[in-house]
């Protein structure tokens, strides 16, 4: 930890990406207020309502599992960390979400237990939660991404995503991209509903409450998601006008037989 706060956060200007601008509003008073010296848990408390409270780190009791002393306690402990900082952002604009998932994983802990394998649900509410996207797209392209046919996906549709919208929901993948990287790939969720119009402000409520619902067990069990190089967005990288961009085949891998 720095003095005046975390290492990590997005600077003022970090605001105007794409992938953080969504959070901006409670993310930049967050921010500031933790830079000033208050506690992240305080700052996130002070901030808005959300289901759990923001608690220290130390009060999660010994060998209780974190997911579970959420459930139990309504209590979300925080450490003083740029990861808990976005953890905390997805809560606040997500709530119902992020309950619903902690609330699946509970219900996993509580039926076997903490093992060295979380089993298929915990690890798709685990990718999801750390690393997930929702996505609003004509067909077409989620066509094209289904089939890892990037080429079509990026170039040959490339106008068609004037019409999508792409929200970053799991806060390790806020969290690297502070510094973007070619290679950062989200696990997408076809978004249940549209995300508002394009060019206007996303409609995260709307998203929370529609999408909650479809995160019960044995849809999670089927890992719903398609993986999305999501510097390949257009707009999300400068490197990307130009096409060559998409050739990396480490990063746009093309589908298994």
């Amino acid at each position: 930890m720095e003095a005046g706060g975390l290492n990590g956060l997005p600077a003022a200007a970090d605001w105007q990406r794409p992938w953080y601008a969504p959070f901006a509003g409670h993310g930049t008073a967050v921010a500031a207020a933790v830079r000033e010296g208050v506690a992240l848990h305080e700052a996130l408390n002070a901030r808005a309502a959300a289901p759990v409270q923001f608690v220290p780190q130390a009060a999660l009791p010994p060998g209780e599992a974190y997911e579970a002393h959420i459930f139990r306690a309504g209590a979300c402990p925080t450490r003083e960390n740029a990861h808990d900082f976005f953890n905390g952002l997805v809560w606040m604009h997500f709530p119902r979400c992020k309950q619903q998932l902690n609330r699946v994983q509970a219900g996993e802990i509580a039926r076997a237990g903490v093992g060295p394998v979380r089993g298929p649900v915990r690890d798709a509410v685990t990718l999801l939660d750390e690393n997930g996207a929702l996505l609003d797209a004509p067909a077409p392209l989620w066509a094209a991404l289904l089939a890892r046919d990037w080429r079509r996906a990026f170039v040959d549709l490339r106008p068609a995503w004037v019409q999508a919208r792409l929200v970053v929901f799991g806060h390790a993948l806020l969290e690297k991209l502070k510094q973007p990287r070619k290679d950062l790939t989200a696990h997408v969720w076809r978004s249940p509903v549209p995300l508002g119009a394009p060019g206007g402000a996303p409609d995260l409520a709307g998203a929370d409450a529609a999408l909650a619902p479809c995160l019960v067990p044995d849809r999670l069990a089927t890992k719903p998601f398609t993986p999305l190089p999501v510097l390949g967005i257009p707009g999300w990288c400068v490197e990307s006008e130009n096409f060559s961009f998409y050739d990396d085949s480490f990063v746009f891998r093309p589908a298994r037989p």
